[in-house]
């Protein structure tokens, strides 16, 4: 049973080279015989068969055989196979790309995506039927997500392509009016969804990252000669946030309760952690990150499940959260 799945998976990779390389033959070699495609493919006759029929029946492919020189010929010249060749996984993984698309909803790149899908789909053969079933028995269930003006989105990357100066107002996250800021745009990231840009700011005097859905009112600037060693001066941690932070990493220590140990066991939550399970069940995780109050938020969605060994820092962040919350709900 194992060979014969193992038989299945090498044909499924092979076969659509294969019709590639027998519909090339038959283009622009003079009448190839069965013999010689099976030399040149090294398989049998029964195979190179059933192929030519796969062509004629899936592609369309004019395909005759001529018995005075006893090869095969197209018999209309003009013919070429423009149809993607793809194995049955490979169409199945095309179904999906749609409902993945949710996580570009806020951004102008689903437009670009969904034209790219369409692209592809128009390049199967006829015969093709993406399997519609794939909607209705696989739900993908995104993050909440702001959403980004496509106007906002289009002149970021263009000043960040160009290096160009940004002018712009922005709302940070506990302001509730927007305030000018002037940008000097090095480097767009994606994280978890939402869309930053990080630069050198003016008002700052160092490099800082803004959410581009916080963003209003673009204007582009005068050229500038980007900084070569910016990256020194960046600090950010990817796997928790991408704030701008000139503060050393910590080591974060973290004891999870067995209650879910199955779940922190399962995951990776840091490129860099050192997570194990003890003899009691608890799970222990370390890691190192600047991102003190990112990690805050991420420590806080575990509640009680969760005991914080070091740094003192997020303890005591974390007592401070805590406190808040437990006065908000005596009044």
């Amino acid at each position: 049973m194992a060979n014969e799945n193992k038989s299945k998976q090498k044909e499924n990779h092979t076969k659509p080279l294969r019709l590639f390389k027998i519909e090339q033959a038959i283009q622009n070699l003079s009448y190839p015989s069965v013999e010689r495609l099976q030399k040149e493919l090294e398989v049998s006759r029964r195979t190179i068969l059933r192929d030519i029929d796969e062509l004629k029946i899936y592609y369309n492919a004019p395909i005759e055989y001529d018995r005075m020189r006893k090869g095969y010929y197209y018999s209309d010249n003009t013919y070429f196979v423009k149809n993607m060749m793809l194995t049955e996984s490979e169409v199945f993984a095309v179904t999906g790309i749609l409902p993945l698309m949710e996580r570009y909803n806020n951004t102008p790149l689903k437009k670009t995506i969904e034209k790219v899908y369409d692209t592809l789909s128009q390049m199967l053969p006829n015969q093709v039927e993406v399997q519609s079933s794939f909607a209705n028995d696989v739900e993908f269930i995104a993050d909440p997500i702001p959403v980004i003006s496509e106007e906002v989105f289009n002149l970021v990357f263009k000043a960040t392509k160009l290096h160009k100066v940004m002018k712009f107002d922005y709302r940070s996250i506990s302001a509730t009016d927007f305030k000018p800021h002037e940008l000097y745009p090095y480097k767009i990231y994606n994280q978890k969804g939402d869309w930053y840009i990080l630069g050198y700011s003016s008002k700052h005097e160092k490099f800082a990252t803004f959410t581009l859905a916080r963003m209003k009112n673009i204007e582009l600037g005068e050229d500038f000669a980007p900084d070569p060693d910016y990256k020194k001066k960046i600090f950010i941690d990817p796997n928790f946030g991408i704030w701008n932070n000139d503060s050393k990493p910590q080591k974060i220590e973290l004891l999870f309760d067995k209650s879910i140990n199955t779940y922190i066991l399962e995951r990776t939550w840091h490129k860099n952690q050192e997570c194990k399970q003890n003899e009691d069940g608890t799970v222990y995780l370390c890691f190192e990150s600047n991102q003190i109050q990112e990690t805050l938020y991420w420590v806080l969605r575990f509640g009680s499940a969760v005991t914080i060994i070091n740094p003192p820092e997020l303890k005591e962040m974390y007592e401070a959260e805590v406190k808040k919350m437990a006065e908000k709900l005596e009044k």
